[in-house]
């Protein structure tokens, strides 16, 4: 889940499956991806993009992980409070609150809620998130707007409204099922109203 959500970063799911892909049939353990020289990882995940910096940093975490806990797991997160495990992976270069919340929710069932592009656009347009609150801070703030137990599926409820309807350039008002509740779509659609009046 850690490898994955670092191919993630900065490009489709698409591209980045097919990196993850790549690399588990280039490499057929954690350790000799760990192991590998640079470029030959640089070479594996090329389809994610910004490869050059994101095989140092997957090597760097294997490296890491395997120095201070013996073994190329992350189980050992589970018996930690979610603070704390959230701090040792953002701990991690190139972790960070996204990558970290994606790996302790789905990857050890902890709880953590991510805020992706997806999430972080359809937060704003409906109005979950404020306005001018940093991606960063949009982490926390769902936790707090949101049952723990909630978390995972509510987060992938979002992302799939964000790539079907609430697409970033056009976005699918018309047959959105939460319009009504929807501050972007209210306030465009008083704005329409507005235009018509003064035409």
């Amino acid at each position: 889940m850690l490898v994955h959500t670092i191919l993630s970063q900065n490009t489709s799911d698409t591209n980045s499956g097919r990196a993850f892909d790549r690399l588990r049939v280039r490499f057929h353990s954690w350790a000799a991806l760990r192991d590998a020289p640079r470029e030959a990882v640089v070479e594996a995940i090329r389809p994610a993009g910004l490869s050059a910096l994101k095989a140092p940093r997957i090597q760097a975490a294997l490296l890491r992980i395997t120095a201070e806990r013996g073994a190329l797991s992350l189980d050992f997160l589970r018996r930690w409070p979610v603070g704390r495990a959230k701090t040792w992976l953002r701990g991690l270069d190139g972790v960070g609150p996204k990558t970290a919340a994606i790996v302790l929710v789905f990857g050890l069932g902890k709880p953590a809620f991510a805020v992706d592009t997806h999430v972080d656009r359809v937060g704003r347009r409906i109005g979950l998130i404020p306005a001018g609150m940093s991606v960063e801070d949009a982490h926390e703030w769902m936790e707090a707007l949101v049952r723990p137990e909630r978390y995972g599926p509510f987060h992938l409820l979002l992302v799939r409204h964000g790539r079907e309807i609430c697409k970033a350039g056009r976005p699918r008002c018309e047959i959105c099922p939460v319009r009504r509740l929807c501050d972007f779509y209210v306030a465009g659609r008083a704005s329409r109203r507005g235009s018509a009046r003064r035409s």
